[in-house]
């Protein structure tokens, strides 16, 4: 956490209240966004994104599982995140550790555990809702292959490359991104067996279906310093907040969940207009982000009917072919 003199925090609450943050930012606009997508070529889906100093990647790993007992018509969905020790100084590894972990990070065990829990948990809610199902962002019963024998478990993984605040919404726009990336392969199930064999399957190598992300929501989150919330905080703009609101919102300007941190109470009236205002921030982060994916996949569509080669790569998977798109600060 950043240590801030009582003249920065004067000098940061002063700027906030006017109107000019220190970065010369207004108070609801975002840093300049960077996201690259297709970055694990492993991963059956992937994406790296950049919300200025913070960096984080997100991948998507499916494999065929058996469904729950309790849940027999549904797949099932495990969000794991883990902080590289590079990232901030009080994850407290050596700078050699740091170095491996940040190359080799899934071998090494996890940094930051508590961090990584805490941020995990908020996604996994954001995603799958409540334990009804309610305000579910993935709709776990289009995972499923074969009701009560087979279905896809999708095993989400985000890494914490460096912060600089706003961990939750670089996050949850990496994941929203690395699931528009992935690409599932079609599955046939063998005749019925008995109940206590597992059928036989044939998974295909060569026809992929899109992973639908239209409900898939992104968060927005809204940080409270001194008398005004402001979005993207940095770092430093975090160490002096009294609390902070984290609003998912879908595609179609539904919330799908909301959570509070820190001690300070906000009235109701706050917490209604901070709703509002996450909605509008939402839709135009989104819409910048869906124009960009339409044009890749138009350009991927062009390149089947146009190129030969192309398509022969498209089949071998390549659906989540490096994209990268990058945008400056909202007006």
């Amino acid at each position: 956490m950043v240590a801030c003199s009582v003249g920065e925090q004067h000098f940061l609450k002063g700027g906030i209240a006017q109107e000019l943050r220190t970065d010369g930012r207004k108070r609801l606009t975002y840093r300049h966004t960077y996201v690259e997508t297709g970055v694990i070529p492993q991963a059956n889906g992937s994406a790296r994104v950049r919300i200025g100093g913070t960096d984080v990647i997100a991948s998507v790993k499916a494999e065929i599982g058996r469904p729950s007992s309790l849940q027999p018509d549904k797949g099932k969905v495990a969000v794991f995140i883990d902080c590289s020790p590079t990232a901030e100084p009080t994850f407290g590894v050596s700078f050699y550790l740091a170095l491996v972990t940040c190359v080799l990070w899934f071998l090494l065990g996890r940094g930051g555990e508590e961090l990584s829990s805490e941020l995990a948990l908020a996604l996994q809610k954001c995603l799958l809702g409540g334990k009804s199902g309610a305000g579910a962002g993935i709709n776990l019963s289009s995972l499923l292959i074969k009701e009560g024998r087979v279905c896809w478990d999708l095993y989400i993984d985000g890494l914490v490359i460096s912060s600089d605040g706003n961990l939750l919404d670089a996050l949850s726009a990496a994941i929203k991104a690395a699931l528009t990336n992935t690409a599932l392969p079609k599955v046939q199930v063998s005749a019925e067996v008995a109940d206590d064999e597992q059928p036989e399957i044939d998974i295909s190598d060569e026809e992929y279906q899109q992973f639908g992300t239209s409900s898939v929501p992104i968060i927005v989150t809204l940080t409270k310093v001194g008398e005004h919330y402001i979005v993207d905080a940095t770092e430093e703009e975090e160490s002096q907040m009294s609390s902070a609101v984290s609003i998912s919102v879908n595609r179609a300007g539904h919330i799908c969940g909301l959570t509070k941190r820190g001690g300070s109470g906000l009235d109701q009236s706050v917490i209604l207009d901070m709703i509002s205002v996450a909605k509008h921030v939402s839709e135009t982060l989104m819409n910048k982000l869906d124009s960009k994916i339409s044009k890749i996949h138009k350009q991927l569509v062009d390149s089947i009917v146009y190129g030969s080669l192309f398509k022969v790569e498209i089949k071998h998977n390549k659906l989540h072919e490096k994209i990268v798109i990058s945008f400056g600060s909202r007006d």
